[in-house]
């Protein structure tokens, strides 16, 4: 099948996998997931180009980039929505924060209560929340951090993980800081007149891998590559160890 391609997207070479009842995409980062009412395109309108009875089993923030999985047909939308209820889907991201933190399956098990201005914070009455996070490599000032979330609030690893002083880099709505290259480059050079900019332009976090059951009770597991920009930083945070 040939799927509609965008300048900056490609659907076709972002399938990571795919059966007559999924398609699992490793999404880019800037591409809405759904609707939204500041951009003109989104990933859910792309593939109902070709696929009009699609619909995504759940949801990835505009920013962040990695597998996202969508139902081609309604029966395979209430199959995979029952394990998403069930807590059945196995979903781990990847976090590169701010600090140096050594975490070993820490669990953070607080409520999240979505706000009208679109903010979720921590709170008794909000929504129970659990995500386990866990510590995979030490850089000079950042970690990279796995995130195995149990339930799916909105922003739950962000203000999970900020919760514990280990915001999200470049996630500034919850007081994670930008990185830029000055910062461990000391011949960094600046032109005249121009300011630097972050070196990664969003929150360092990608949805890495996902698993659940097929309609046949097939496991499904995929991961998705790292996107070039979080690639990048990681490259860029390990060359300031040596």
């Amino acid at each position: 099948m040939s799927y509609l391609k965008t300048p900056r997207f490609d659907l076709d070479k972002s399938i990571l996998f795919q059966n007559s009842d999924f398609i699992l995409i490793n999404k880019p980062p800037f591409l809405s997931t759904l609707e939204d009412r500041n951009d003109s395109v989104n990933l859910l309108q792309m593939i109902r180009e070709l696929e009009p009875a699609a619909q995504v089993g759940h949801r990835l923030d505009k920013d962040t980039s990695g597998v996202l999985a969508v139902a081609r047909n309604p029966e395979a939308y209430r199959h995979l929505s029952i394990q998403f209820e069930e807590r059945r889907v196995h979903k781990i991201y990847h976090a590169v924060v701010d600090g140096i933190h050594k975490f070993e399956q820490q669990l953070v098990d607080r409520p999240i209560l979505k706000q009208k201005d679109g903010i979720v914070k921590l709170d008794s009455a909000g929504k129970e929340a659990q995500t386990y996070f866990t510590s995979l490599e030490y850089f000079k000032m950042h970690t990279l951090i796995q995130c195995q979330p149990v339930t799916g609030r909105m922003h739950q690893i962000r203000i999970h993980l900020a919760s514990l002083k280990a915001p999200i880099t470049g996630d500034m709505l919850y007081g994670g800081k930008p990185f830029y290259l000055s910062s461990v480059k000391r011949d960094f050079n600046l032109k005249k007149d121009s300011e630097e900019e972050p070196f990664i332009k969003r929150m360092a976090l990608h949805a890495y891998s996902i698993g659940f059951l097929g309609r046949n009770n097939e496991k499904i597991e995929v991961v998705a590559p790292y996107p070039k920009d979080f690639s990048a930083l990681l490259k860029q945070l390990s060359r300031n160890l040596r």
